[in-house]
């Protein structure tokens, strides 16, 4: 598995039940030895993520090492979030998959557009999500170079 420092996974998804499966299929078979730290809404990940700290550097926290973005949120967005993770150059290199529910072409175009790293759409069926997050878990954890900072 991936540590890039033990850097935290970030699920930023609005839905209960949703990040509950996402968070078991993260740690079926191989435990993911990284933190993993859930918003249930846009401005608070922005603020983790971009909020200046008082060393200047951005974020309160560690730089994430991932971060598994839902689009469909009350407030600020998946979208937005994903725009402003991408906009800003501290942040920018941080990797983030679009889980979301839409498979809209319009959605799945602006995503890569503004610099998604992979889109999936969740699969309605427990078993499927469960290999959707496995296949992604194994590829970004464990064969992908994440960067440093």
């Amino acid at each position: 598995m991936t540590d890039v420092g033990l850097n935290p996974i970030l699920i930023v998804d609005d839905s209960d039940d949703d990040c509950e499966a996402m968070m078991r299929a993260l740690k079926r078979g191989t435990d993911v030895a990284n933190p993993i730290v859930r918003f249930d809404n846009g401005q608070a990940a922005l603020d983790y993520i971009l909020a200046p700290r008082s060393d200047g550097n951005p974020g309160p926290g560690p730089r994430p090492a991932l971060v598994l973005l839902d689009l469909n949120m009350p407030g600020v967005d998946g979208r937005q979030v994903l725009r402003a993770i991408k906009a800003d150059e501290s942040s920018r290199t941080v990797p983030v998959v679009v889980l979301t529910t839409s498979d809209d072409d319009w959605d799945i175009h602006n995503c890569y557009a503004e610099g998604a790293s992979t889109y999936i759409k969740k699969p309605v069926e427990l078993d499927g999500f469960f290999k959707a997050v496995g296949v992604l878990k194994d590829y970004w954890l464990q064969v992908a170079l994440l960067p440093k900072a």
